[in-house]
């Protein structure tokens, strides 16, 4: 089976800015699977990266981090929206999505972001799931309408969305 490759992409896409390199992970190791799986993207990643942990408040992590002279690469989307919605409600999730929709324009570095499309698919059966699917494609369509760059990317092939110059 492929993986689709979004991280490995946004990494040589970070790589590529030459750049100082931070990396905000935001998942959380609940379980084993997840650890092998942070430990994996950990091992594969150069030493240079700055690594910063952050499941819940990216846009306050974004503001401290982001300089005009890095990059910030934030591996995931999804997850972070399952953290803030699973462990804190709806509530919360909305605030921190506006959130880090006001301060992305404000942000003085390049920041790149992974997420995973999960709207391709069937309806899920459960109303948690459902809500997941819902405003994780209400995120991406608000960040598509911000960023002056898209990619798809799938079986370790980028599509362009979106490409301003």
């Amino acid at each position: 089976m492929l993986a689709a490759g979004k991280s490995r992409f946004a990494e040589q896409l970070a790589t590529d800015s030459n750049k100082p390199l931070i990396y905000i992970a935001t998942a959380n190791a609940g379980d084993e699977e997840m650890t092998a799986r942070i430990n994996r993207h950990q091992a594969e990643r150069a030493k240079h990266w700055q690594l910063i942990e952050e499941p819940l408040y990216l846009a306050k992590t974004l503001q401290q981090h982001s300089q005009a002279e890095n990059c910030i690469l934030v591996d995931c989307l999804t997850l972070w929206l399952s953290n803030c919605l699973c462990q804190q409600g709806e509530a919360f999730w909305l605030g921190q999505k506006a959130a880090l929709l006001d301060v992305l324009v404000q942000l003085p570095g390049e920041v790149i972001f992974v997420s995973n499309e999960v709207g391709h698919g069937i309806v899920p059966l459960g109303e948690l799931s459902r809500q997941f699917v819902d405003h994780s494609g209400w995120l991406h369509q608000a960040l598509a309408q911000q960023v002056a760059r898209v990619e798809f990317v799938i079986a370790g092939l980028a599509q362009t969305l979106k490409r301003e110059q």
